[in-house]
């Protein structure tokens, strides 16, 4: 197939993904391109099977020389795609069994608010500190980003600070309101996140958005930068607010585990732990677990007694907060999601059963 024509099926699969509002195009040789929409994976069969030679003429569409580079070292490369400045791809191109494959997340242009997304808006309040960390928390495709977002734009729209954002790549693309903002995108505009994150504590920075929390190294200097004045926003792949703790201090040796403890119970502000469920009229609907810092989980976190924040999360409604078996609770109770996808994400299956037979009146703030 010449090359025009590899242009003309790529652009019309991206279009088609914009179109149908799937979150994720797979190519991968065997298989029809395919759409994820809804969390489903939905062949277009009327697309032809890809082949080798499709996949990585296609691959060869996408790359420039310096990423066809990367990916013939490396086996693998990562990059943001701009579709007729319309919207977005946050690709990946890999080798599997000498084939290559492709997989694009579409990243809408638009950033919606907190509302639209149907999170909880005692988030926004997050944005309100002056420094400290806010991690958001869940699965890979549950929105940890497109709720990021919204917070940044927030801020955007109402401070004036200067945002820096470390990402891999730059995914939602910010206009300057009342702030300054740069984004830096790793491999790009700078070599890891570690030394942009070094580095932005030089920038006058006000906010700093790290894209994901990988390693120890991202995770030490985040942590200092939210000792020194800076207000941090991260995703960690976690499932909630407890693992969260355990894993940040899990990372550290054994030799410096008390004094990270310390540490994080002063710096973290809160958690946002959420998943996407399929709603009952179509679409996704975020279930949410909400972790704000209080007296009770600073000391919790200092004494390496993380298992008993659920029990703190749990009785503080009051404060803000709500588990995730409560979130479904109330999704269910809505008739928004179904009694088998509640139970599929639930953490305490029992627990959730006994909110449902109760039918408690909970209600998340708006």
């Amino acid at each position: 197939m010449s090359t025009a024509n590899i242009g003309d099926r790529v652009k019309n699969l991206l279009r088609l993904a914009a179109q149908q509002d799937a979150s994720d195009l797979h190519l991968a040789v065997g298989r029809h391109p395919t759409l994820r929409i809804d969390g489903r994976l939905i062949p277009l069969s009327q697309e032809a099977i890809l082949v080798s030679d499709d996949t990585r003429a296609m691959s060869e569409f996408f790359m420039d020389e310096t990423r066809k580079t990367q990916f013939s070292s490396e086996g693998q490369v990562d990059f943001a795609y701009n579709f007729e400045d319309r919207v977005r791809f946050r690709t990946n191109i890999f080798y599997q069994q000498g084939n290559v494959g492709i997989v694009m997340r579409v990243i809408n242009n638009k950033i919606r608010t907190l509302a639209e997304l149907n999170v909880p808006s005692n988030i926004y309040e997050f944005a309100n500190f002056s420094q400290g960390l806010f991690l958001v928390t869940g699965p890979v495709g549950h929105g940890k980003s497109t709720t990021l977002a919204a917070l940044i734009e927030h801020i955007n729209q109402n401070k004036e600070h200067h945002i820096v954002t470390i990402e891999d790549p730059v995914e939602y693309l910010y206009t300057p309101d009342r702030c300054i903002i740069n984004q830096r995108e790793v491999g790009e505009d700078t070599h890891d996140f570690p030394s942009a994150l070094r580095a932005a504590l030089r920038e006058d920075t006000n906010v700093i958005l790290i894209g994901e929390l990988r390693d120890l190294e991202t995770i030490s200097t985040a942590i200092t930068a939210a000792e020194t004045g800076h207000l941090i926003f991260a995703t960690l792949h976690t499932n909630d607010s407890s693992q969260t703790i355990d894993r940040i201090i899990d990372t550290f040796p054994s030799h410096q585990q008390n004094q990270v403890r310390s540490q994080l119970a002063n710096v973290l502000l809160g958690v946002l732990s959420q998943r996407l469920l399929p709603r009952t009229d179509g679409g996704r609907v975020p279930v949410v677990e909400i972790m704000i810092k209080n007296h009770a989980i600073e000391n919790l976190i200092r004494e390496n007694k993380s298992y008993q924040i659920d029990t703190v999360i749990d009785t503080s409604q009051k404060d803000g907060m709500i588990s995730l078996d409560k979130s479904l609770s109330i999704l269910l109770r809505k008739g928004v999601i179904t009694v088998d996808h509640a139970m599929t994400y639930a953490k305490n299956r029992e627990y959730l059963r006994m909110l449902i037979g109760k039918g408690d009146e909970i209600e998340i703030e708006d």
